[in-house]
């Protein structure tokens, strides 16, 4: 049987302990190298030359999509399956565009976590099922916004704003820059019709103009 080369790039130490410990006992699989963030696995990919790397998505100095996306560009053959605790559809679909050919929840179990590497190993790819969704989706409690034509976009920074984040707060949540969440503040309020950000507070909180 032919030796499946891991390397586990997370910056939790309790988690990659115990997923060394669940590796340890499978046959086929050697785990060669821990990353803490995204620039020390770049470097041990260099060195180590692995035949697959388990890659959190939240990661210190370069983030896990970052990360997939220059590991693909330089190291195409091999494979990454992103780690993540986010079921969100978004980075999903970032993590497919930049290249990985896995995504599997960190609450997932010993059974998923094998599943999903025999998979990718084989030449397949494996991510989680999303429902279908319309572009313009609204709860009950937000169905006032609908005649203001927000994008699925600014309907979730509109969420975010209403459960009390923070711009620096939403920029880490949905993996986007300070200046992307303030572009698309400034377009709700455009498209709101209110001058200021107490304003757009003070709509959403009543459900009215």
């Amino acid at each position: 049987m032919e030796t499946t080369k891991i390397i586990i790039a997370d910056d939790h130490t309790l988690f990659i302990n115990g997923l060394q410990l669940l590796l340890r006992e499978e046959p086929g699989i050697e785990v060669i190298a821990i990353a803490n963030n995204g620039k020390e696995l770049i470097s041990l990919i260099i060195q180590q030359q692995p035949d697959l790397v388990l890659l959190d998505i939240n990661m210190p100095l370069m983030n896990g999509l970052d990360a997939v996306h220059q590991i693909k560009q330089t190291f195409s053959a091999i494979k990454v399956i992103m780690l993540s605790t986010y079921h969100e559809d978004h980075l999903i679909e970032r993590a497919k565009q930049y290249g990985a050919n896995g995504y599997l929840l960190k609450n997932s179990n010993k059974s998923e976590l094998m599943k999903t590497i025999s998979l990718v190993m084989s030449g397949k790819t494996c991510f989680p099922y999303r429902l279908p969704r319309a572009e313009n989706t609204f709860n009950n409690s937000d169905a006032f916004l609908r005649p203001f034509n927000l994008t699925k976009r600014e309907i979730e920074i509109v969420e975010l704003i209403k459960d009390g984040l923070s711009n620096h707060q939403m920029a880490e949540k949905l993996f986007l820059s300070i200046f992307t969440i303030e572009t698309h503040r400034k377009n709700v309020m455009q498209k709101l019709q209110l001058k200021s950000p107490a304003a757009l507070i003070k709509f959403l909180m009543k459900g009215e103009p």
